[in-house]
Order: C-alpha cells, then sequence, then structure tokens
C-alpha cells in the first residue's frame, strides 16, 4: 500500500489517528523530577529506578480510560523545564536513558499506544553545545540568529544582550536559524531517529514562531521513511489552514476552539462557541484539528469553569470533529492555576501517584465521564471528521447534532441553568446525561 493509499480522505491525516484519543503527559512534573535543579545537585538518586518507568503503571490506566495514545511532554537532556534543549538525542537524565524510553515505548506498543513526542526545534537552551559553539565563532554560526534587529534581538558582542535571539524574550532560549540547511538537517534526523525508535507522532512546539517553509523542506524528508507518522504543529492563533497546508504537517492545536469552550461555559455565552463550531467546521474542509480542553500551558478547565463546567467541556471534546488529547488529570477534575511567574507552570503539571490507585476517590466520576464519552467515540468513529450544525441556541442553552460525511447523526444539548447539564443521544443507545455530583 502506498502512502496515499494508507491516508484516509480527510488531507494530511494518516488512517490510524482517525480513531485516536490522546492523553498528554508532561513527564518532568508527573514523575516528580526537579523542574529547576539545584546548582550541583544530584539530578537521580542513587540506585533509584528512571523516572520513565513510574509512567509504566498509567499506561493500563489510559487504556481503560479510552485513550489509544500516550503523547509525552519533552524528555530530552536539557536545563529546567524541558524546552531549553541540551542534546535533542539524549533522554533526560532525570527521567532515566535510552533503555528506559525503549521500555517505555515497548510497553506502549504492547498496549497498543501510539506514541507522541515533543519536537522542541523552534528554539535550544542557552547551555547548547551548538550555540555555545556558535558563541565562539565555529561554523555553527550560521544555525543561529546572531544579528538582527527587533526586541527580542540582540547583537553579538551588545554588552546588555546575550549575543542571540531570544525566543519570547527569555534568555535560557536561544532561536535557530530557519533558513539554515543545518538546521533542516538537524530537525530531519532528530524527528527520524526516535521515530525510528518507536515513536510515532511528533508535537512541534513552538510552530507558530517557525516559517512554514521550514516545515516544508523537513517533513516530506521525514515522512520517506515514515510514511505513517504524524506531525501537530503548535499554533496558537493565525491562519490554521494556510499554515497546515503550507508546512505540510498534518494537524495543528484548535486554540481557537479550546478558548470558546470555557469562555462560552464561564460567561454563559454559548453565541460565542456557535461561531466557533462554524469556523471549525470550515477548517474540517482542509484538515482535521488536534482539539483540547486543557494543556501542559494553561489553567485547568475545572479550575476555570467548575466541576460541572468541565463536564460539559468534556463532551463538546469527544462530540465534535478533530483528534481529541485529554490532558492528564482532567479526566479526574485536578484544580491547576497557571501564573506569568516563575514556576507559574508547576500547579498545572503535578507529580501523579506512584500508582492509579493514589488518586482520590473524589475524581472517579469523571474519570467515568470520559469513559463513557469516550465510548461514545469509539462506536462512532466517524465524528473525527463531523460536521457540527446548531439545532438550538437561547442562551444558556445549545443544542447541536455531529453530522457525518455519510448522514450520521448525534445529537447534544448543553445547558448552564439551573446548574451545567448536558445530555448526548445516539442512534439507537440510551441517553447519555451527564452532570457534576451535588
Amino acid at each position: 500500500m502506498s502512502s496515499e493509499q494508507s491516508r484516509i480522505s480527510a488531507p494530511g491525516l494518516p488512517t490510524w489517528t482517525s480513531t485516536c484519543v490522546w492523553w498528554q503527559v508532561y513527564p518532568l512534573g508527573a514523575t516528580g523530577a526537579p523542574v529547576r535543579p539545584e546548582p550541583g545537585a544530584p539530578l537521580v538518586e542513587p540506585g533509584a529506578a528512571p523516572r520513565l518507568d513510574r509512567l509504566e503503571p498509567w499506561l493500563d490506566y489510559a487504556v481503560e480510560l479510552g485513550a489509544n495514545g500516550l503523547s509525552l511532554g519533552p524528555i530530552f537532556a536539557s536545563s529546567t523545564h524541558g524546552y531549553d534543549t541540551t542534546d535533542h538525542f539524549q533522554i533526560d537524565p532525570r527521567l532515566g536513558d535510552d533503555a528506559a524510553f525503549d521500555r517505555l515505548a515497548r510497553s506502549c506498543r504492547d498496549r497498543g499506544l501510539a506514541l507522541m513526542l515533543d519536537g522542541v526545534l523552534n528554539h535550544v537552551g542557552a547551555q547548547h553545545p551548538l550555540l555555545r559553539a556558535a558563541l565562539e565563532g565555529g561554523h555553527e554560526r550560521e544555525m543561529f540568529r546572531l544579528e538582527g534587529a527587533g526586541q527580542d534581538a540582540v547583537g553579538p558582542g551588545a554588552a546588555e544582550g546575550p549575543g542571540y535571539v531570544t525566543f519570547e524574550g527569555h534568555e535560557s532560549l536561544a532561536v535557530l536559524n530557519h533558513d539554515s540547511q543545518q538546521v533542516v538537517d538537524l530537525a530531519v534526523r532528530v524527528l527520524s531517529h526516535w521515530l525510528d525508535r518507536g515513536a510515532s507522532a511528533w508535537r512541534l512546539d513552538a510552530a507558530y514562531a517557525v516559517p512554514p517553509a521550514f516545515w516544508a523542506r523537513v517533513l516530506p524528508r521525514v515522512r520517506e521513511n515514515h510514511p505513517q507518522a504524524w506531525f501537530m504543529g503548535e499554533v496558537i492563533h493565525g491562519d490554521y489552514p494556510g499554515t497546515v497546508t503550507e508546512s505540510t504537517m498534518d494537524s495543528v492545536t484548535q486554540y481557537e476552539l479550546w478558548k470558546a469552550v470555557w469562555s462560552s461555559i464561564n460567561d454563559a455565552n454559548f453565541y460565542e462557541l456557535d461561531w466557533c463550531l462554524r469556523r471549525h467546521n470550515e477548517m474540517l474542509d482542509s484538515f482535521t484539528p488536534a482539539t483540547f480542553v486543557g494543556n501542559h500551558d494553561v489553567t485547568r478547565i475545572a479550575s476555570r469553569v467548575g466541576e460541572g463546567g468541565a463536564a460539559l467541556a468534556a463532551v463538546i471534546l469527544m462530540t465534535v470533529g478533530g483528534v481529541p488529547s485529554v490532558y492528564y488529570g482532567d479526566e479526574q477534575a485536578f484544580r491547576g492555576v497557571k501564573t506569568e511567574t516563575l514556576g507559574g507552570d508547576d500547579a498545572v503539571r503535578p507529580a501523579l501517584p506512584e500508582q492509579p490507585s493514589g488518586l482520590s476517590a473524589a475524581g472517579q466520576w469523571m474519570y467515568r465521564l470520559h469513559q463513557d464519552l469516550i465510548g461514545v467515540r469509539r462506536r462512532h468513529p466517524w465524528l473525527v471528521r463531523a460536521r457540527t450544525e446548531v439545532t438550538s441556541l437561547d442562551n444558556p442553552v445549545l443544542a447541536y447534532d455531529a453530522v457525518g460525511q455519510d448522514g450520521q447523526r448525534l445529537g447534544v444539548s448543553l445547558a448552564l441553568e439551573p446548574r451545567p447539564r448536558a445530555e448526548v443521544r445516539a442512534p439507537g443507545e440510551e441517553v447519555l446525561v451527564v452532570e457534576a455530583p451535588r
């Protein structure tokens, strides 16, 4: 079967992802690794097992949830939070080594879990050997933007700056020069190396800050040997369909829908969600968006809209078109507020108990709800490409039908008063009633 024949009718969507539900984990936080290590402090306790092994008990938990993909945040050598990479080819010592990764990849494969890695290729950490060599005048200079104009650009030798263009003002992050053939070749090697080692997909970090033409030079080369790999870019704003087309990525993060979901619930304004669902339908004409209501960069959905609102958000996530992702803990109604301070992400990137049995019983109702909703999606796989038709809108009530390409229909109703409540009606199935426990 050719790579083209193995892709379904959705542009750029490998066949296996049409039924994928991701469970996203931030490994450094989930495994209790020191995110900002003290200078000189040991990263790993003597004799301790690699922290990646701590994810093993959670794989069956993910499968029981209904997920069939594990999406990992950064796992490569870095100085602090994982996005300041110092070696793309080395597992972060705080998490383990190649053998630990191989065990995890094998365990995922044994359970039928696809494995997605976080590719940080917009920038590197300030301690990356390539950057240090570039600053010393080596041939690596062309891999970075050591001169330029603008608030993030600081020329070599400037007393007040680091000597390189930084990412969003963070001196710990040096932007790569995406016009450089060396950077193109580096990206191809990195993506291919870990696909060879057992990964199935890549999240391309900060893809919104990378010229789409760069990915168009990189991804076709990677697909030559990995035609079924899936590449999803982190894109926060802008022309999503245009970015997908120009970059050759398979998908991008649907931040518009994320914002509309929590904002419409929080403000009791389903007109916003209605408008966004129309936009979402248009996107589905050209690609399949990566949908979510929580991730490692945003305040927890239960903290934004309460547990009842979070239940409605889960209903929307699992009944609209797209490739959905559940952020670890959201299926337990975890709370956590992101702040714009040092360590401001820590609250939304917590450590998991050693075993799922260590979770509080208070979140079990949300876990069962996610199981029920993912079960609906499993029984109706056409939802991945479903359009949404709003059938009734009268704040604070909204009803819509998810409509398949062959005319299939699934009805959803959402109400915010007197308390958040939803119903999901699938032909031939008992109505699924959704509301938080009193």
